[in-house]
């Protein structure tokens, strides 16, 4: 067998294994390496004892570094090359990334860091770029997830809040928030989040709250809520009453999700079991109860009609169910460390194995193809329904310890302000492209929120670019590139004062005050109906 090591390398080897075993009373074996190995003890004195003792424990524990780095580099290697090859070919005349096929990729845009304890859930206002959180230290938090900056501590729960969503009656959204103080809190961001009605009426803590996204009939302005207590309840905003209360979960209920007409709530928890309320029925009805997870079910999301013909084929149909049907097809996480989807019957159609812990928050892409989770293995999954539910993107350590909750951005809607109804509210069916918003976050134990966004925008025939200067940069025609302006985001002209105010947009669609449009000499203003305004100079 040749030899690896050179004669000098071979020697100090010797040496140091000769001063470990020393340094730790092995004076016997010690003795007969050296005799072995004839070394005097004249050569071998005390003081090359000394300084060979600790050689051969840092030469260990720089392999064991070096190991895990090349471990670390080879994953890092593999995920590239997936990437790479799920990636649709770059061309000059398509250089925008289609929002409907847009994945999150590290690292995250922003890193929010204020709450001193875990980051149990996050939501995206419906209009603004703001993004409320809620935490183990009692405390909500709203955020611009835009510029990462914290806007707003809010304090009044007396134990962890538990969940948080934005909705709320047609022209005022409202943020929600439930806690283990076993109230519910609603706040109106138009007032400066003042706490403006309190409910009470679960037994135990609140494990979720959740909106009913009806624009009219008998649940419009009403949000619904999971306990500890085993049942849900729904509560009219209005006046703070709880007008129904759903019994049937035999544990802890951790999970609610309302389809978007507003017709069907779906539930979870600890009974292991997965439920599908008709609340559109005089008397609201459990139509359907589906098993099959081995543990806990942490989440649940219904899948939109956009993901149907993915699933209606996981599923062996040779049709997709109609779009304007809700209630179709379902996917659970669970802390069997899987994640089921399951059609309206309740059969099992697929499961999707890869997480190495909890899983402990899900959502589908708008777009309909993928589905993403997060789980306690502190990584973010992405699952191809067109692809068998392959996973085709993990995001590695996004946090520092176990990632608690997920949520993607929802569809632009019109300012409430203008008296239009939110889409909350709205029993559209179909996303195109131009309405996602490629924008998640996550929350985690390590008590920081991760803000994972797409830094390019489609302007509708022409191409928008967010950069990490914070500016927008304009450009008319793709392929030439030919100039571009630059705004100062956030700034809007007052109508009654014509000075620049604050506001805030996350999504831009370009509207001309007139049908010839010159870019060159123009000037662009983010508006509050979330349009970016071009105006030609003097204001026309």
């Amino acid at each position: 067998m040749g030899r690896i090591l050179t004669g000098r390398q071979a020697d100090e080897l010797h040496k140091s294994l000769i001063a470990y075993l020393q340094a730790n009373n092995m004076q016997g074996t010690a003795a007969a390496l050296r005799a072995e190995l004839g070394l005097e003890e004249e050569v071998f004195d005390a003081e090359t004892a000394t300084k060979y003792q600790s050689l051969l424990e840092k030469k260990w524990t720089s392999t064991v570094r070096l190991q895990k780095k090349v471990l670390d580099l080879e994953s890092r290697n593999a995920q590239l090359q997936s990437e790479v090859e799920f990636a649709a070919p770059a061309s000059s005349s398509n250089r925008v990334q289609d929002p409907v096929t847009w994945l999150p990729r590290s690292p995250p845009r922003h890193s929010l860091e204020s709450h001193r304890e875990t980051v149990n859930c996050v939501a995206f206002h419906p209009v603004y770029s703001s993004i409320a959180s809620g935490s183990d230290d009692c405390t909500l938090k709203v955020w611009d997830w835009e510029f990462g900056e914290l806007e707003r501590t809010i304090k009044g729960h007396t134990k962890a809040v538990r969940d948080v969503d934005y909705g709320g009656p047609r022209g005022a959204v409202l943020l929600a928030s439930c806690s283990s103080d076993l109230t519910i809190k609603l706040w109106d961001p138009a007032a400066g989040y003042n706490n403006i009605r309190t409910l009470q009426g679960h037994e135990h803590s609140i494990s979720a709250v959740r909106f009913i996204p009806a624009a009219s009939g008998k649940y419009a302005n009403m949000l619904v809520s999971a306990s500890g207590d085993q049942n849900l309840k729904i509560w009219d905003t209005a006046t703070g009453f709880c007008v129904k209360t759903l019994q049937g979960h035999t544990g802890w209920v951790r999970h609610v999700f309302p389809s978007p007409d507003g017709r069907f709530l779906l539930s979870t928890g600890n009974d292991r079991s997965v439920r599908l309320w008709d609340i559109s029925k005089p008397q609201p009805e459990n139509t359907v109860t589906v098993t099959g997870h081995d543990n806990v079910i942490n989440c649940c999301a219904l899948a939109p009609p956009a993901s149907y013909q993915y699933l209606a084929a996981l599923a062996g149909s040779d049709a997709s169910p109609r779009s304007s049907s809700t209630a179709e097809y379902m996917a659970t996480g669970s802390r069997d460390k899987t994640i089921k989807l399951w059609d309206a019957r309740g059969t099992c159609i697929l499961t999707l194995i890869g997480h190495d812990n909890w899983v402990s928050a899900l959502v589908f892409h708008p777009g309909g193809r993928h589905l993403l989770s997060v789980a306690d293995d502190k990584t973010l999954r992405c699952w191809d329904l067109g692809q068998a539910g392959k996973c085709v993107k993990v995001l590695q350590d996004i946090h520092e310890q176990f990632v608690t909750c997920l949520r993607w951005a929802p569809e632009p809607v019109k300012s409430a302000a203008n008296g239009e109804s939110p889409a909350r509210g709205s029993t559209k069916t179909e996303t195109s492209s131009s309405q996602i918003r490629c924008v998640i976050a996550t929350g985690s134990m390590d008590s920081s929120l991760k803000i994972f966004a797409n830094n390019t925008c489609d302007l509708n025939g022409g191409f928008g670019a967010l950069s990490i200067d914070t500016e927008l940069h304009l450009y008319i025609d793709p392929a030439l590139e030919r100039g571009h302006m630059a705004m100062e985001p956030g700034s809007r002209p007052d109508p009654g004062t014509g000075s620049l105010s604050t506001a805030r947009c996350y999504s831009w669609h370009v509207r001309a005050e007139d049908d010839n449009v010159e870019i060159n000499g123009t000037t662009f203003y983010l508006v509050l109906d979330s349009t970016l305004k071009i105006c030609f100079e003097g204001g026309r």
